[in-house]
């Protein structure tokens, strides 16, 4: 039996967002959408099942808990590198 696909979205603004926030969160059709809408922005995407599960359980708009600076701080890193890559920056 395969498992239903769960995603969740994640921004961060350093000039006004105190920590990372939940912006989007689904699964099945709902994550399938998150998921395109990413790649149609070329938002670089991190497969972390356990994480998605975590992120699936807060609110909209609600700011990650401390216990998940680590792990969001890892996917930050992630997509930084992963957009100098593509911008060609060395």
């Amino acid at each position: 039996m395969r498992r239903l696909r769960k995603a969740a979205a994640i921004a961060y603004d350093r000039q006004k967002d105190v920590a990372p926030r939940v912006t989007a969160k689904g699964q099945g059709a709902v994550a399938e959408k998150i998921i395109a809408i990413a790649k149609e922005h070329g938002i670089p995407i991190k497969d972390d099942p356990a994480l998605v599960e975590v992120l699936c359980r807060l609110d909209l708009d609600e700011y990650i808990p401390v216990e998940l600076y680590r792990a969001v701080a890892e996917i930050l890193a992630f997509i930084y590198l992963a957009e100098k890559e593509r911008s060609g920056e060395r």
